[in-house]
C-alpha cells in the first residue's frame, strides 16, 4: 500500500506540475532502498501475527511430543515464507509502477535490483532476530529499541566495526544507488550471516529451555 501511494503521489504531483523533479523511477526506488527499517517493521508485524499469539498451541504441541526445535524452526519457515512472498510482490510492484507511471532513468532497474540484493542479508538477519526474540516472548518495544541500536545507530556507536555495521552498510548501499554506482558488496552478506546465525542459535537454545506458559 505504501508503495502504491508513493508512486501515485509522485505521478499526480508531476501531472499538476510538469517541472516537478522527483517523478522518476529512480526517486521511487531510492525510497525503497532507504526503507529497510520499515521493511523490518512489516516483518515484525508478520511474525507477531503468525507466532506471537499462539502460546497455548505451542504448549499443546510440546505436550504431545513435538520437540521444541521442531516448533522453533517450523514457525520460522512458515513466517519467513509469507514474508518473502510479500517482499517479492512488493519488488515486482515497485518496478512495475516505477517503469509505467514515472520517468525511467537508464540503468535504474538494474541498479535497484543490485542494491536490493545487498539489502537481502541485512533484512533477513533482522527477520531472524525478530523470530528468535518473539519466540522468547520479548516485548515489541524492546525489539524496536534493539533494532534502532543495531540497524540505525550501530555505525556511530561501534567504531571498531564501522565498515561492517548494518547502519553503515545500508547507508553506503543507498548512496551507491543514488549515484548510479550500485554494486554487489560481500560485506552485507558477512554481516547478515553473522547476525542471522547468532540470533537463530541463541534463540533456538533459549527456547528449548524456556518455560511455556
Amino acid at each position: 500500500m505504501l508503495i502504491v501511494v508513493a508512486a501515485a503521489v509522485l505521478y499526480y504531483t508531476h501531472q499538476q506540475d510538469p517541472n516537478f523533479p522527483y517523478a522518476t523511477s529512480m526517486f521511487l526506488y531510492s525510497n525503497v532502498i532507504s526503507g529497510t527499517l520499515l521493511i523490518m517493521i512489516v516483518g515484525l508485524l508478520f511474525n507477531s501475527a503468525l507466532t506471537g499469539k499462539d502460546a497455548s498451541l505451542i504448549k499443546q504441541s510440546v505436550s504431545f511430543g513435538v520437540s521444541r526445535n521442531t516448533v522453533f524452526w517450523s514457525k520460522l519457515i512458515l513466517t519467513l515464507s509469507y514474508f518473502l512472498l510479500i517482499c517479492v510482490i512488493g519488488l515486482i510492484l515497485t518496478i512495475t509502477l516505477g517503469e509505467t507511471l514515472l520517468a525511467s532513468e537508464g540503468q535504474s532497474v538494474k541498479n535497484f535490483l543490485i542494491a536490493s540484493s545487498n539489502m537481502v542479508p541485512i533484512v533477513l538477519s533482522g527477520f531472524f532476530m525478530i523470530h528468535a526474540l518473539k519466540m522468547l516472548k520479548v516485548s515489541e518495544v524492546y525489539i524496536i529499541i534493539m533494532f534502532l541500536f543495531i540497524f540505525i545507530f550501530s555505525g556511530d556507536l561501534l567504531y571498531m566495526l564501522f565498515d561492517y555495521t548494518p547502519s553503515t552498510l545500508l547507508n553506503e548501499n543507498l548512496m551507491s544507488f543514488v549515484n548510479n554506482s550500485a554494486h554487489f558488496d560481500y560485506r552485507h552478506w558477512v554481516t547478515g550471516i553473522v547476525i542471522s546465525v547468532i540470533s537463530l542459535l541463541i534463540g533456538a537454545k533459549r527456547f528449548a529451555k524456556q518455560n511455556i506458559d
